[in-house]
């Protein structure tokens, strides 16, 4: 197993990121953790171990972990194609998976939460493949199943109508831990906004992706597994939801278009959650969200927006 600790990872704009003479095209699987679910990992890493007929490698991010610290003793993290990186402070989901972009060789990306798994071996030659037939193909979202058999939750799909998780379509945007970005397309849309630190990050990063001329895709063959849960869970959900949001329009929309999501959000969310506990926080990060610096603004073009308005999701809501 490598080891990088943060900062010595090589920056891969400086390689040759083209696809393989071969006509092959190598897969890095970046897998964030903070250290608490051994058996979990070992298992996620696991299923990318054992993908067949493909070129593939784990750069296990250890988010917020002592510099000694070890992923555990299973065996297969003392594989050869695992990748260490250990970042001693809680960077957050995407500066972490940046940090796993910026040590990885791979000209496809995939995310993978440290408790879902692939259970296909077969995924990684189907990614392989689509992203070699189609050179504008930027990023395939997953398809996320409930290991104990439930239909899945409709946040998983990332469109408007969500009723079928069986049904494959082109998105506006993909989930951040099961999917699959080609290098090309997560350089020219900039990385994920790493001020983020939790939600809508992927958005971010999506709509930039598809500003550079990309489409994306949600697969649903392309199966990743993973325990129901709620994003509720987190303390910080309400505000950071609402902070992102306000930062995601004022970085990426014209203002006519920012200003209409904004509102549209509001109203949603106002008759979504009703609930005092729920909407203090959501409308303290909503005011945060105007207060502090967004970061580089680069509106989209209203060209990009029509495309997305045919994908069937226009960026007001």
């Amino acid at each position: 197993m490598k080891s990088f600790v943060d900062g010595d990872a090589v920056d891969p704009r400086e390689q040759d990121l083209g696809p393989r003479a071969s006509g092959d095209v190598p897969l890095s699987v970046v897998v964030l953790t903070m250290g608490n679910r051994p058996a979990e990992l070992a298992r996620a890493v696991r299923s990318v171990l054992d993908q067949e007929h493909v070129d593939v490698e784990v750069v296990l991010v250890g988010n917020g972990v002592a510099g000694d610290w070890s992923p555990g003793d299973d065996p297969v993290f003392e594989d050869k194609r695992v990748v260490l990186i250990r970042l001693p402070a809680n960077v957050g989901i995407p500066a972490g998976r940046n940090r796993g972009v910026e040590a990885s060789s791979g000209d496809v990306i995939l995310f993978l939460d440290d408790d879902g798994w692939y259970r296909s071996t077969r995924l990684g030659v189907h990614l392989r493949d689509r992203f070699s037939a189609e050179p504008d193909l930027g990023v395939v979202s997953f398809r996320v199943r409930d290991p104990e058999g439930g239909r899945g939750e409709r946040r998983h799909v990332p469109r408007l109508r969500a009723g079928d998780p069986e049904r494959s379509s082109a998105v506006t945007t993909f989930l951040g831990g099961a999917c699959a970005i080609r290098r090309t397309a997560f350089d020219a849309g900039g990385g994920l906004p790493e001020d983020f630190f939790y939600a809508h990050e992927e958005t971010d990063l999506a709509w930039q992706i598809l500003n550079a001329g990309y489409r994306i895709v949600y697969d649903a063959s392309a199966v990743m597994f993973h325990p129901a849960v709620l994003p509720t869970r987190h303390d910080m959900f309400y505000r950071y939801n609402a902070r992102n949001r306000v930062w995601l329009a004022r970085r990426n929309l014209p203002w006519p278009l920012a200003l209409t999501y904004l509102a549209v959000w509001v109203g949603m969310t106002v008759l979504r959650e009703r609930r005092p506990g729920a909407l203090k926080p959501w409308f303290r990060g909503f005011v945060e969200g105007w207060r502090k610096p967004a970061g580089p603004r680069r509106p989209i073009s209203y060209r990009t927006a029509w495309r997305m308005t045919r994908t069937g999701r226009p960026p007001i809501i």
